[in-house]
């Protein structure tokens, strides 16, 4: 039993201790203090309010640098040198027709080159001014595209306006220090079908962009001769303006000349300019003939503004203008002035022998490549695929600028750090801008041609990653492409994917460094693959991590529209499959299988090339094992009703577009009340469930090679694309079977049926190309892979030439009923892959 403690009282002895007592462990007064409720009540308010601020600012903090991220650039080393592109570098690809929305207009490879390029314009026609210069539907010409390019040293190039044909021609000629010389020649030719020979004018300019200078000089004192200038990329050079002739060895012609002299606040102006510039106070007065006024270029005066000046730096723009009844044919020529020991100028015979011997060499290279001639093909057939090759080299732009963007944590866009792309354009005059999952496609067909350019292209669109991985989708660079672009489209947002397609392009170059590893052509792949590395690993990671699913292994696309109100599916844009039904009410549930098989390939590849370099691979094989199991793909995305692979989510089909009703009160006059719109209506609540929906999504599992060759699916989708009431035409797979209830549907009262019906090339390339694998694999379905992959092939090439023959265009997409081509044209992007298939180069 413990012994008890003796209170102490104050001023009480202390007893002494006997012995055998033990002293306090402690001395404690048992009297408890009283507690200032307070003064704690205080200190824990002050604790509080300091733990606060401190959060409050580290959450600041945070924020700041989480708003910084989506500018800021990957920290690894750029796959391209800073100097890459410049002529001391890449001397040979310097100049080039980079400038793909004109009609014909050539830039050079570097941030603010000086531009050159030709606009035209029919005189003593019913319209005042029709003036031709950027690619424009608008215009509805017969046709126009490159005949002929070969990507580097010359390009020929036929316009068909109503009743003329202009013939455009570059040839380049290596020498001196700034990328050397190149001519221009223009043939114009009436049509047979033409009343009388057309008087047309011709406008040569020159134009800087914000550096550099030029200086016209007068023949006569009134025809502009030629034009000298300076720049940083160029030095000195020339520009001379040759007089016109009916032939190549012919005199010169009668023309009248005028000039402008002014400056431009950019180069999307330049149009503009010319326009507000020409007068019609003068006088064509042929030797036979009657005088008759005309529209030339005169003064320009820049129009009254109430808004702001253009605070951006005015540069010199030049315009010749030469006026001049047809036939005839006239040459521009530059002249570098490090050029110094030119054996002659590039113009007349000389530019005739060496444009044909250029001519030869590309036919020769593109029967080498591609062997059409030998594979039977007609020469009219010959000729397409050497013009849908062309106009993809020829639609290739250099782009210099600043995206917009903008991340969660920012409550406005950023500019994104300046930066170069060079990429082909899916058309010139709709899209004539960078698409990354576009150029995975373009690179497929430009790889067999010049594997240069595919590193080069992939190289530029790497090197635009930030420090999460992201690289924004639609790359609108510099004010010349923004011009083209709807504000809507403009912000690039961070966290919107788009499919890794050039991971494609990526797979090409490593088939053909191991089948022709010793070819010059293939060797620079090896050290392009070493300095690609890092970033690409960032971006696969960024996929991985900022596109996942609900479920483990599944992904989900982000970006998707979020007002259900007034879509009758909401848009995934980011798919690259826009109005392709999704799940009918967007939620985070979802689970996308055309995702899912582009991180299945993606992650392939990812290991192929570790492998290759000697890095860690095993993560990217493992990724890529779980992802292709067969077993795991239908567990998340097999849906036995519809007896296909299908997206899953927040779905019903009963869904409608229906006017909106709106109230007019009795006796209110209705145009002051809101006109009424088509919104959805929703009959019954979504669900969790598959979407059902068959067409192009359901085929990715085959598309990407994810099944396996023995795999009893191959036989649902064999069966589901040789339906005609499904995704059978004769003139390729519909992108939505007709069974399906939003087939052709409007998706708003404004947006037409995109990827709900018509026919697409990139993915019908994407079954050939699968076609011909599984039948060449052993397993149960090989017979029936070949027989579909023979029917569908000659059923895409036949239609899309025979499109091309009648109306003088490739286009964005062709009709399921009458196999007519539609959309935006020309399409020479991924359309142009039509080449590989009648190459069967897969």
């Amino acid at each position: 039993m413990g012994r008890q403690r003796k209170r102490v009282v104050a001023g009480e002895a202390v007893p002494l201790l006997r012995k055998d007592d033990k002293p306090p462990a402690f001395h404690r007064k048992d009297k408890k203090k009283k507690v200032d409720i307070g003064k704690v009540f205080i200190n824990i308010s002050i604790g509080l309010c300091i733990f606060s601020l401190a959060w409050f600012f580290y959450a600041l903090h945070m924020r700041s640098s989480l708003a910084k991220r989506v500018v800021t650039p990957h920290p690894s080393p750029r796959v391209l040198d800073a100097n890459s592109s410049s002529a001391a570098v890449s001397a040979n690809r310097f100049w080039g027709s980079y400038r793909p929305q004109v009609y014909f207009g050539m830039k050079t490879r570097s941030s603010r080159s000086i531009v050159a390029g030709m606009m035209w314009m029919r005189q003593f026609a019913d319209m005042d001014v029709n003036l031709r210069h950027t690619c424009e539907q608008g215009d509805r010409l017969q046709g126009y595209g490159w005949l002929m390019h070969d990507g580097i040293t010359f390009g020929v190039q036929e316009i068909r306006d109503s009743d003329f044909t202009l013939t455009t021609e570059f040839v380049k000629r290596m020498g001196g220090d700034h990328g050397g010389d190149w001519t221009w020649r223009v043939t114009a030719k009436q049509h047979s079908s033409a009343p009388q020979a057309p008087v047309l004018s011709l406008m040569f300019y020159t134009a800087a962009d914000t550096q550099g200078s030029l200086e016209a000089h007068l023949e006569d004192g009134k025809r502009l001769a030629s034009v000298t200038g300076f720049s940083k990329e160029l030095g000195n050079f020339k520009i001379t303006f040759r007089k016109p002739v009916t032939g190549e060895l012919s005199t010169a012609k009668y023309a009248t000349y005028n000039y402008l002299q002014t400056v431009s606040p950019g180069l999307e102006k330049l149009t503009d300019i010319v326009k507000q510039s020409l007068n019609r106070r003068f006088i064509y007065s042929p030797p036979s003939g009657e005088k008759r006024h005309y529209i030339a270029v005169d003064t320009y005066q820049p129009p009254h503004q109430p808004k702001p000046a253009d605070p951006r730096k005015e540069s010199d723009f030049v315009v010749h203008q030469v006026t001049v009844q047809m036939p005839f044919q006239i040459e521009v020529l530059f002249e570098s002035g490090s050029f110094h020991r030119r054996p002659n100028q590039l113009v007349g015979s000389v530019m005739t022998q060496e444009l044909e011997r250029r001519k030869a060499e590309f036919d020769s290279k593109f029967e080498k490549t591609f062997g059409l001639e030998g594979k039977g093909f007609s020469q009219s057939q010959v000729k397409f695929g050497k013009a849908a090759l062309s106009n993809m080299l020829g639609g290739m732009g250099y782009f210099y600028g600043e995206s917009v963007v903008q991340s969660v944590y920012n409550e406005y866009p950023l500019l994104y750090p300046e930066g170069a792309l060079f990429t082909a354009v899916p058309s010139r005059s709709f899209f004539p801008r960078g698409f990354l999952w576009d150029e995975g496609f373009h690179q497929l067909l430009l790889s067999k041609w010049d594997p240069q350019v595919t590193r080069e292209a992939v190289a530029h669109w790497i090197d635009l990653m930030n420090m999460e991985g992201w690289i924004p989708r639609e790359q609108i660079l510099g004010d010349e492409a923004r011009s083209k672009v709807p504000a809507e489209f403009v912000v690039q947002r961070n966290e919107n994917a788009n499919p890794p397609t050039l991971f494609l392009a990526l797979q090409e170059l490593i088939e053909q460094l191991s089948s022709k590893a010793e070819e010059p052509a293939s060797r620079p792949t090896l050290p392009f693959l070493r300095r690609l590395f890092p970033r690409l690993k960032t971006w696969f990671d960024w996929y991985n991590t900022t596109q996942t699913g609900p479920l483990p292994n599944s992904y989900r696309w982000r970006g998707r529209d979020k007002d259900t109100n007034l879509f009758l599916n909401p848009k995934t844009l980011t798919s690259g499959l826009d109005d392709y039904p999704r799940a009918s009410h967007p939620s985070a549930d979802e689970r996308h299988v055309d995702l899912h098989c582009w991180m299945a390939l993606s992650s392939g590849i990812m290991a192929s090339i570790a492998r290759l370099l000697g890095e860690p691979h095993h993560d990217y094989e493992l990724t890529h094992q779980v992802l292709s199991d067969n077993d795991l793909l239908s567990d998340l995305h097999w849906s036995d009703q519809l007896g296909a692979f299908s997206d899953f989510g927040n779905h019903t089909q009963a869904v409608s577009l229906q006017q909106e009703k709106v109230y007019v009160p009795p006796g209110q006059p209705r145009h002051q009340f809101p006109v009424a719109r088509l919104v959805r209506s929703v009959r019954r609540a979504p669900k969790l469930q598959y979407v059902n929906a068959l067409g192009y999504v359901s085929l990715f599992p085959f598309l990407l090679h994810i099944l396996t060759p023995d795999s009893p699916k191959l036989e649902h989708v064999f069966r589901d694309m040789r339906d005609s009431n499904k995704l059978w035409t004769p003139y390729g797979l519909r992108s939505l079977s007709r069974a399906d209830p939003l087939y052709m549907k409007r998706n708003t009262e404004h947006d037409a049926p995109y990827w709900r019906g018509p026919i697409w090339i990139n993915i019908n390339y994407l079954a050939v190309r699968a076609l011909h694998h599984y039948s060449n694999a052993e397993g149960p379905h090989r017979e029936k892979a070949a027989a579909l992959y023979q029917e569908l092939r000659t059923n895409i090439i036949n239609n899309v030439y025979r499109q091309y023959a009648e109306t003088g265009y490739v286009w964005e997409q062709y009709n399921d009923g009458t196999g007519r081509g539609q959309g935006s044209h020309p399409f020479t992007g991924w359309s142009a892959l039509t080449v590989l298939m009648m190459a069967e180069q897969y």
